[in-house]
Order: C-alpha cells, then sequence, then structure tokens
C-alpha cells in the first residue's frame, strides 16, 4: 500500500492557489524539462542520467498539478547503463507527437573529461506515453541535446549541438540539422551547420518552432550553471540565416543573486489549446546566494507572451516563483503529490513511480516484491564505488527539509554483507546508515560517509544490535544538516535514538561534485540528492536484505 498526502499540504495550496503556477512545479532532480500538449493532455521528459528508468515523465491537464509517470526507459534493450560514469548516461530527452505516436530522442553519453562526450542518440516511439515503447533506432553520435522537429510538410528533422573534441577549438561547435526519414527509420542527406549561438556560449539544446512564417530556433547557452539563459533566434528558412533577438536572453537569472530560482535556462515552449505559451525550464534552488543546490537542477514554468510575428517575451526575462495559471483552470482539490509524502508498504507487484534504481533496471534478479508479501526485497549488490551492479533503490529529495526512514530486516555473517539507508549523490559522495557484522559475527549499526571519493567510518556512533534483526533506520534533512536515528521497535513511535552527529548535506550537491579542469568546459554534478534503500553483497553469497515499509516526508511549507 502506498499511501499519499495532498500536495497542498506541502505547497502551500488552497483554491486561490489554482490561478498560479508554484514553481518549480517538478522539484528536485528534474532537470532539462522537454514539454509537450497533446490534445488536452501536458507530459514533461526529463534527464536521468545514471538511473533507471531512464527519461523520467509526468501528466498534468492544467499545468498546475504534475504526477509521475515514472520512466520510459525501463529494459536493457532501450538503455544499458551499466558502467556509466557519474553524471553520464541520459542527457536532455526530447519528447515530441507526431502520425498518432508519442517519438522519444534521447542522448546516452559515455563521458565528458577531455571534451570527448561519446554521445550516442537513440529514438523510440510509442502509441501511448505509457509504451509499449518500440526498439530503438540508433542515430548519429556527433553531439547530445538532440531533439525532433515535425514540420507542416510532412518532413521530420534532427536537430542536435554539434560537439568537436579538439584542444583548443569551440567544444560547443554549433547546432546541425539532418533530416530524418521515419518510414526507413534512419537519418538522411547532408548534415548543416544552421547556428553558431552568440557570445555566451555553449550553446545547445536547440528546438524549433513553427510560426506566422517564421521559423524559430530556441538554444541554452552561457553553460548549465549560474549564466545559463535560453537564447532564442529566428529564420524565414529552416536552414537559417537565423537573427539573434535583439533584446537579448529569452530568460535567464545571470547576474541576479537575489532570486530564489537561479541556473534559468534549457526551455522548450508549449502553447494550450485556448493560444497561451509557456515556457518549461531549468533551475535550481541555492542555499545560499552562489551556493551549493541539494536539490539539484529543477523544473519551472512561466508563462510566455508571444503576439503574432513577434518575439516571444517572459516578463522581466526572469524566472518567477509563481506564473499565472491557464485561463479558465478551475479551482478544485488538488491531487495527491506522492513526491511530497509517500508511505509505501511495497504491496504493489513492482516499484512504484517514485522510485529510480542506480545503473540497472528493477529486475527479478535483484529486485523482489512477491517472495515476502508486503515487503522489498534487494540482493546484494557491489560495492558502494562499483559502477556495475550495485543494489541500491531510492528516491529524488524534493524539500530543503524532508525526513526518510525504513524498516530493515538483515541478518549479515560477514563484513562483506551490508544493508541499510543512505543520502546519496554520486559514487563518490554520500552517507550510509548500514547494519553489517562485526569480525566476531556480532550484527553492528554504523555510518560510513564517502566524500570526494574517500570513504571513511565515522567514530562514536556505531552501536551492537546483540539479536536484534529488525531496526527502523531514519535520515533527516533540515537545510545544510544531516542527521540520522535508529530504533529497535520500527512499530513504535517511541524508541528512536539520534546517533548525535550532525553531517553536512551539502556535500550532495552538483557544486561540490564539480571537476574544473583549465580550458576545459566545467564538468559540473548534473544530478541532486537522493535517498534510498542500498544493500552490498561483496562476497557474491546471495545475501539479501527485506525492506517493510518506507516513508518520505517533506515539511509543510518547503
Amino acid at each position: 500500500m502506498t499511501i499519499a498526502k495532498s500536495a497542498a499540504a506541502t505547497s502551500g495550496g488552497g483554491s486561490a492557489d489554482h490561478h498560479l503556477i508554484r514553481n518549480p512545479v517538478l522539484p528536485g532532480f528534474h532537470p532539462d524539462p522537454s514539454i509537450l500538449r497533446v490534445g488536452t493532455d501536458y507530459y514533461i521528459a526529463t534527464s536521468t542520467f545514471e538511473w533507471y528508468p531512464g527519461v523520467r515523465l509526468h501528466h498534468s491537464t492544467d499545468l498546475v498539478d504534475w504526477q509521475p509517470l515514472g520512466g520510459a526507459l525501463t529494459e536493457r534493450r532501450l538503455l544499458d547503463l551499466d558502467g556509466a560514469a557519474d553524471s553520464c548516461g541520459i542527457w536532455a530527452p526530447n519528447l515530441t507527437y507526431a502520425n498518432g505516436l508519442f517519438h522519444l530522442l534521447y542522448t546516452d553519453v559515455s563521458t565528458f573529461a577531455g571534451g570527448y562526450w561519446d554521445p550516442q542518440n537513440y529514438l523510440v516511439t510509442a502509441p501511448s506515453i505509457t509504451g509499449p515503447w518500440s526498439d530503438r533506432v540508433v542515430l548519429h553520435g556527433r553531439g547530445f541535446d538532440a531533439s525532433l522537429f515535425h514540420d507542416e510538410d510532412g518532413t521530420t528533422w534532427m536537430l542536435s549541438m554539434r560537439a568537436d573534441w579538439r584542444p583548443g577549438r569551440n567544444r560547443f561547435a554549433g547546432i546541425e540539422i539532418q533530416q530524418y526519414d521515419p518510414e526507413r527509420r534512419r537519418l538522411t542527406g547532408p548534415a548543416r551547420l544552421i547556428f553558431s549561438g552568440t557570445s555566451a556560449g555553449l550553446t545547445e539544446a536547440p528546438i524549433v518552432y513553427r510560426r506566422d512564417g517564421w521559423y524559430y530556433l530556441v538554444t541554452a547557452e552561457g553553460g548549465t550553471s549560474w549564466t545559463h539563459q535560453v537564447t532564442v533566434a529566428r529564420s524565414r528558412q529552416l536552414f537559417g540565416e537565423y537573427e539573434v533577438d535583439p533584446c537579448g536572453p529569452l530568460l535567464t537569472s545571470a547576474g541576479r543573486p537575489e532570486l530564489a530560482l537561479q541556473k534559468a535556462g534549457h526551455g522548450s515552449l508549449v502553447e494550450t489549446p485556448a493560444g497561451e505559451w509557456y515556457l518549461a525550464h531549468l533551475v535550481a534552488r541555492p542555499y545560499s546566494p552562489y551556493g551549493r543546490c541539494v536539490l539539484g537542477r529543477e523544473t519551472a514554468l512561466t508563462k510566455v507572451e508571444w503576439p503574432a510575428g513577434a518575439w516571444p517575451r517572459v516578463l522581466d526575462g526572469v524566472p518567477a516563483e509563481l506564473t499565472p495559471a491557464p485561463t479558465g483552470t478551475v479551482s478544485t482539490v488538488r491531487p495527491p503529490s506522492s513526491e511530497q509524502f509517500e508511505d509505501d508498504h511495497f504491496d504493489a507487484p513492482a516499484l512504484g513511480p517514485n522510485w529510480s534504481t542506480l545503473r540497472r533496471p528493477a529486475t527479478a534478479d535483484w529486485i523482489d516484491l512477491s517472495a515476502r508479501p508486503s515487503h522489498l526485497r534487494i540482493r546484494g549488490g557491489r560495492s558502494p564505488m562499483a559502477r556495475h551492479r550495485p543494489s541500491l533503490v531510492a528516491r529524488r529529495v524534493t524539500a530543503q527539509r524532508c525526513t526518510f526512514e525504513a524498516t530493515c530486516e538483515f541478518e549479515p555473517s560477514d563484513i562483506r554483507h551490508l544493508a541499510g539507508i543512505t543520502a546519496y549523490y554520486n559514487s563518490r559522495n554520500w552517507y550510509y546508515l548500514h547494519l553489517t557484522a562485526d569480525d566476531d559475527g556480532t550484527v553492528v549499526l554504523g555510518v560510513l560517509r564517502c566524500d570526494s571519493g574517500r570513504v571513511t567510518t565515522v567514530p562514536g556512533v556505531s552501536a551492537r544490535l546483540g539479536g536484534v534483526r529488525r531496526v527502523g533506520l531514519r535520515l533527516r534533512l533540515d537545510g545544510t544538516a544531516l542527521t540520522f536515528a535508529w530504533t529497535a521497535t520500527p512499530e513504535s513511535e517511541s524508541g528512536w535514538q539520534d546517533l548525535g552527529l550532525c553531517f553536512d548535506a551539502t556535500t550532495l550537491s552538483d557544486e561540490y561534485a564539480a571537476t574544473i579542469v583549465p580550458g576545459e568546459p566545467e564538468a559540473w554534478g548534473f544530478t541532486g540528492a537522493m535517498v534510498g534503500l542500498w544493500v552490498q553483497d561483496l562476497g557474491a553469497e546471495g545475501v539479501h536484505a527485506d525492506f517493510d515499509r518506507a516513508i518520505y516526508r517533506t515539511d509543510p511549507d518547503t
């Protein structure tokens, strides 16, 4: 059973709020939004990087309330993330609809060291947003942030940034376009460079819209950090020449540290049935001006004024915490938001849409929801540092103040057996409250910490559990502070024992994970903090842990 609480309790809801869109609409790790309307339904696809299911999907009917659908790429035939590096994998998917089919274009990036990227683009289609998705079509590997444009004459075109690996060159060499033949399921004809970008540089994420006899080219520029922006250019011809909007970026938060929403950029446009326009775009919420963003890069919506024949405009050109909802939006009680509160008893036959798994899909060889009713059985995987066969089931942190707890049953008999809960950013930055066995076989509780790749045992917090095998484990994020607690009586609200130490939650952030190499584009971390259930079987002996319950809740008004 999964119990969800109304979003109004955590989002400052109420009937009046239904005339406003409160940003971010997708809090937590939801970057690079691609928005699409089909009839009266809206969908957003976001990047998932090294996490399954690949490409996270959300649905709305009013642009105000968004419900998670889970991910599109659930099988290895569609996506193989085995060995994927941190912040690699799925970058910037693009969702379109044509000829009765949803088209999902996505890039699987292998690296971003040395300017190589090794991006491989794929396309899948489906008659419904929930699938089934076709086998993937292998497209070019010349660049990432690819999109499809379905023109009025029936032709389809693929756009992407053009990557240039050569040292000393512009690694973001412009925007290219090539025709896609849907009948033959392949690219055809020459690839053309149609836009070189502006002085902001780092030109990527191209999307074309046709309106009033113009082709509008929307791109992201300035890099996906504090100088990020949405640039618009237009041309009478698809192949250009494109004129950049003389008034500057459509949207940016650059140079405005007082704004709550920073890093604004990477946008896509959608038109309502009534002819109103909105921009879905990336934002982040640092804990201090130009500080660390534990929640990662999130998705916001901003209303756009776009008179016929004119340039699109956002009020003041900056992201808004509140923006008007579409005209005619009806005030109703908000539907539940399981991304803000969820009490999962693992009664369903599959993991719910808020759960993700690291680098491998949730297959029966290590995830089992049937062996023991109302329990999630996780068979142990490789070490926390490994990029192959980890056993981590996690969900996004969506608020600065939140709590995650789980009931765990585990019988370790060796130091190589570990199970518990984690606050996780990537393989180099995490905290882990876990059960394991001491040298004499006694079950002990302790905390491991990994800081920039260095793993240490946190001193002074271990507890010898004796015959206790069923425990409650809790972690709490309170702004920059992370704390842990445990109980031997998880069915009771009392009995929780705080471990007495406060850890730095901001090490679980894009900025802390950044790798800066002189002369190379800044390689920020690209995901966001996760909390989850982790099991290791370092001796490959068939060890498993059972989780009876997992609760995630955000504090009100956060």
